[in-house]
C-alpha cells in the first residue's frame, strides 16, 4: 500500500525539498499551503504532489483533507526575526501536534544548531547540553520540548545551515550572491568550520528515517552531519564551477572578502532580520560539527554527495550555471 505524507509548509524551501524527496521515493505527497500562497511553478506540471490550500488553524479541515497520512512533516517556519519566532513558533508546533494526533501519524521536525550556545563543543551529539542564550535558540529548545511532552510519536532530525534547492540562506544571500562576477564573501572566521546541510540529501534522509519509524521509540532525535567546512573549503568546491563557467580566467582565483559584520551590527539597530543574524554570529566563530553516528547506525549510511557536486548543483539551482557541473549522485 502506498504510504501518505503530509507536508506542512510545503511551499517553503525545506518543505518543497521534502515533498520532492518523498514523491521520488513513491509516497503519496500532500503539500499544505496557506490560502493565498502562490504555488511553485512545478505545480502545473508535476502531478506527484497534491496541493492542499487549507488554513493551518482549521485543523479539522486539514485532517479531513489529509485522511490516511501516516507521517506529518513540520516544515513551517516563522519569519527570521526574534519577535516572529517568539510569537509564532510554538503555536505552529501546537497546530502540527494536533493534526498529527488526530491522524494517528508520526511527526517529523527539522531541528537546527541554534539550540547550542556559544560554549558548544566542536562535535555536537544528540545528548549534548543545550544552553542557547539567544532568543531564537531558546525558542527552538522550547519547541522540541513541546513536541516531546505532547505524547505524539515524533522524530527530530537536526542539521546545519541549508544550501541547495532554492534561496533564502547565507549561501545564496551573501556568500555567492556575486559569484558570477568572481566574488565570494565569507561570513566566518578564518579556519573555523561550520555545519552545513545540502537540502536534497537532508530531505532524502527524512524519507529514509520515515521508512524505519515503526522501529523507533516514541520520541527520537538524530543528527545529520552534512558538512563541517570553512571558507577555504567553499572556495575549493566553487573553483571548478567558476573555471568552467568562466567567472574567473584560467590561472586566476576567486576574489575573496570577509562579510562586514560592523555593517550588520549597525543594520541590526533598524532591521529585525539583521538583529537575528547578529544574535547567531557565534555560529561563524565557534567551530562545530554534528555527530551522525546514531543516524548511520539506523540507515547504514547518511545520504551524502561530495561537496564539489553538491555545490555545483546548488549554483545550478540558483540559475548561475547553464548545466549542473558534476551533478551526479555519489554514495549514500
Amino acid at each position: 500500500m502506498q504510504p501518505t505524507v503530509l507536508i506542512l509548509g510545503a511551499r517553503g524551501r525545506f518543505g518543497l525539498a521534502a515533498a520532492r524527496a518523498f514523491a521520488d521515493a513513491g509516497w503519496r505527497v500532500l503539500g499544505l499551503v496557506r490560502p493565498g500562497a502562490q504555488l511553485p511553478p512545478e505545480a502545473a506540471t508535476d502531478q506527484r504532489i497534491e496541493w492542499l490550500v487549507v488554513d493551518l488553524q482549521d485543523s479539522a479541515a486539514v485532517v479531513r483533507a489529509a485522511h490516511g497520512a501516516c507521517v506529518v512533516v513540520h516544515a513551517l517556519n516563522p519569519l527570521y526575526t526574534r519577535k516572529a519566532w517568539k510569537t509564532q513558533a510554538q503555536p505552529m508546533a501546537e497546530a502540527a501536534i494536533g493534526i498529527t494526533r488526530a491522524l494517528g501519524a508520526t511527526l517529523m521536525f527539522i531541528g537546527n544548531v541554534y539550540n547550542f550556545g556559544a560554549d558548544m563543543p566542536a562535535l555536537l551529539a544528540e545528548d549534548t547540553p543545550q544552553r542557547a542564550r539567544t532568543a531564537m535558540g531558546q525558542v527552538r529548545i522550547a519547541v522540541e520540548a513541546q513536541i516531546r511532552r505532547s505524547g505524539v510519536r515524533a522524530i527530530v532530525i537536526r542539521a546545519g545551515d541549508f544550501f541547495g534547492s532554492g534561496t533564502g540562506t547565507w549561501f545564496d544571500q551573501a556568500m555567492v550572491k556575486d559569484i558570477q562576477k568572481g566574488k565570494f564573501v565569507d561570513p566566518g572566521r578564518a579556519g573555523v568550520a561550520k555545519a552545513w546541510a545540502y537540502l536534497p540529501d537532508l530531505a532524502r534522509t527524512f524519507v529514509e528515517v520515515a521508512l524505519r519509524r515503526d522501529a523507533l521509540p516514541p520520541f527520537e532525535v538524530f543528527h545529520f552531519a552534512g558538512y563541517s567546512i570553512t571558507g577555504q573549503h567553499w572556495l575549493d568546491a566553487i573553483d571548478p564551477v567558476a573555471l568552467a563557467q568562466r567567472w574567473v580566467e584560467p590561472g586566476a582565483a576567486l576574489q575573496y572578502s570577509r562579510l562586514p559584520w560592523p555593517f550588520i551590527r549597525i543594520g541590526a539597530l533598524f532591521s529585525p532580520t539583521f538583529a537575528a543574524s547578529l544574535d547567531l554570529r557565534y555560529l561563524w566563530t565557534t567551530p562545530h560539527a554534528l555527530d551522525n553516528r546514531k543516524l548511520v547506525a539506523l540507515l547504514g549510511a547518511e545520504p551524502h554527495r561530495p561537496l564539489v557536486q553538491a555545490t555545483a548543483m546548488a549554483l545550478h539551482d540558483l540559475g548561475f550555471t547553464r548545466n549542473a557541473v558534476g551533478a551526479q549522485v555519489v554514495g549514500g
